[in-house]
């Protein structure tokens, strides 16, 4: 007997084209096993963590930030020949800790074969979270009101970066920790921002207003487009969880509630998207352009 056919998942995803049932994940991890030719459609799972304290970071992007970053204390590197190139990590023993040329396999065991870590990946200290006292003379701040989901917080943190937020706030409870999902949905943005993390949301908002911060909440029902909310030289934006948006108590705190003027057919957008639309309008509004 010859050896057993290679997995036909091109016909299995126009089956399930036609069944209207996609799986988007499960034919990504078909394609990765037929590139590999193995002939097999299981994929691995995580390793075991790491030491409590260390994180794993992974992804071209987020590990050049992290390299480039003198608070990021790393400890080893596991990377591929094609990585270190892009990289331009041309001498791997100049390190000041331990890297090693490895395989994508390699990576994987410790990922899981879903993350895209493009073939490099670090263990490092988590960076410290700072209190609300670090601040400084910041003129624009981000809150989260219990954002929980790594991914839409390491997005926020992008556009928190793109378009100059000093800081983003979130709370001890109720937010993810650091973490290489987070990292690599933020793009390296992790490493150019203050992350401050506070116990009590309404008792920060409260410090934010006698630092003469003017705190507006993103609320789709509110009665006011934020263009209309902003002002002073010092402004928070305050968003919510998807699904539930602030929370009583902070929609009580805040100075004003708000709303993203949508005139199309869908009135909400995902809580990242909506950060990055709040965080231009405030720009604007900061950089004194005002808006078109």
């Amino acid at each position: 007997m010859g050896a057993p056919p290679r997995v036909g998942y091109r016909d299995a995803m126009s089956k399930a084209r036609k069944n209207g049932t996609p799986q988007d994940r499960h034919y990504a991890r078909l394609r990765r096993a037929h590139r590999r030719g193995t002939g097999s459609a299981r994929s691995t799972d995580p390793g075991a963590p790491p030491p409590e304290g260390v994180v794993r970071l992974y992804g071209l992007h987020t590990v050049r930030a992290a390299l480039d970053n003198p608070a990021r204390r790393i400890h080893r590197m596991l990377v591929t020949r094609n990585a270190a190139g892009r990289l331009e990590l041309d001498d791997l023993a100049a390190l000041p800790f331990p890297a090693e040329l490895v395989e994508p396999r390699a990576i994987d065991m410790l990922t899981g074969s879903d993350a895209v870590h493009q073939g490099v990946l670090i263990e490092a200290d988590a960076l410290a979270a700072k209190p609300l006292s670090a601040l400084g003379e910041a003129a624009l701040v981000l809150v989260l009101d219990q954002v929980t989901d790594p991914h839409n917080v390491g997005a926020i943190m992008r556009s928190a970066v793109a378009f100059g937020a000093e800081a983003l706030v979130t709370t001890a409870r109720h937010s993810p920790a650091e973490s290489g999902v987070l990292a690599k949905a933020a793009s390296g943005a992790l490493e150019h921002i203050n992350h401050i993390v506070v116990r009590n949301l309404a008792d920060a908002l409260s410090d934010l207003h006698a630092a003469g911060f003017h705190t507006v909440g993103l609320d789709s029902e509110a009665g006011q487009p934020l263009e209309r909310a902003l002002e002073g030289r010092r402004l928070a934006l305050v968003l919510g969880a998807e699904g539930k948006g602030l929370r009583q108590k902070t929609r009580q705190t805040v100075r004003m509630l708000a709303q993203l003027d949508m005139p199309g057919a869908i009135r909400s957008l995902n809580v990242s998207n909506a950060a990055a639309v709040a965080l231009y309008v405030a720009r604007r509004f900061l950089d004194g352009s005002g808006l078109p």
